[in-house]
């Protein structure tokens, strides 16, 4: 099991479109994928949009990214590179 904390850069947050990109790049994986809101108690599968949009993660949050499974270490590194890279937005 692999957790990583990720804070939110995007000017945006994580809307619609970076929550598609999240759970596009998610559902490549095996491994379970979960993510939790660290100043709350939502904990949401980072292979569902719904719950993806339920964290209304605005830029700042900080989310706790939760992976396990035989892939996890690759889940984990696309995972962060994608929420670093701000979903691939300029903002």
């Amino acid at each position: 099991m692999i957790r990583t904390t990720l804070r939110i850069k995007s000017e945006l947050g994580l809307h619609a479109r970076a929550a598609a990109k999240l759970v596009k790049i998610a559902s490549r994986f095996e491994s379970d994928i979960k993510l939790l809101r660290l100043n709350g108690d939502i904990q949401v599968d980072a292979k569902s949009i719904l719950g993806i949009l339920l964290l209304a993660a605005s830029k700042g949050t900080e989310l706790e990214l939760v992976i396990d499974g035989k892939d996890e270490e690759a889940a984990t590194e696309a995972l962060v590179e994608l929420v670093e890279d701000r979903f691939g937005e300029e903002q």
